[in-house]
């Protein structure tokens, strides 16, 4: 059985849904790249100038309780958490790796914000420890919207499922 051919309409939706994809996807590893890095300005530097960024639990979530592990409500907080963190902050050295997948990302709206999900996995690895955890396990809920032509995080709220969070949860997710 033969399909019929698609409208160029709906040939030029898929394609820019699939390019959108894409650049999220794109994103996503520039993020991950500069975290498992530990390029913490970098990192800083992938978001909107009025970001929130939010790590919470499942249980506040769902609950629709904004109560999180690290609260940022502004790109000038993300940027002072990732100098703490860089200069003055005390913690084990460590490296992480994180796995983000299963994304799903919604169309671009007509002021350039898009909505996109995606599961993602923190490995963390101790020097002084033979071993690889895993650190936190969720869900990334994102809105992007685009600054002079990118991507960059509008809000990003990392939902964590783990029931317990290790006590050294220093470095983003």
């Amino acid at each position: 059985m033969t399909r019929p051919p698609l409208a160029m309409a709906d040939r030029d939706a898929r394609l820019d849904a699939l390019l959108l994809a894409h650049e999220v996807t794109t994103f996503n590893n520039v993020y991950a790249a500069a975290l498992d890095e530990q390029r913490l300005m970098d990192w800083a530097e992938l978001f909107t100038d009025d970001a929130l960024y939010i790590i919470l639990s499942r249980e506040n979530h769902d609950r629709n309780l904004p109560v999180g592990l690290i609260y940022c409500e502004n790109k000038g907080m993300i940027r002072d958490r990732a100098f703490a963190l860089k200069e003055t902050a005390m913690f084990a050295p460590r490296y992480l790796r994180h796995m983000i997948a299963n994304q799903s990302v919604g169309e671009e709206a007509a002021d350039g914000t898009v909505t996109a999900r995606a599961n993602y996995v923190v490995l963390q690895v101790l020097y002084d420890r033979p071993d690889a955890k895993i650190h936190q396990v969720g869900t990334y809920y994102d809105t992007f919207r685009r600054v002079n032509g990118a991507l960059k995080l509008a809000a990003r709220r990392c939902v964590y499922d783990n029931l317990l969070v290790d006590n050294a949860l220093c470095l983003p997710v």
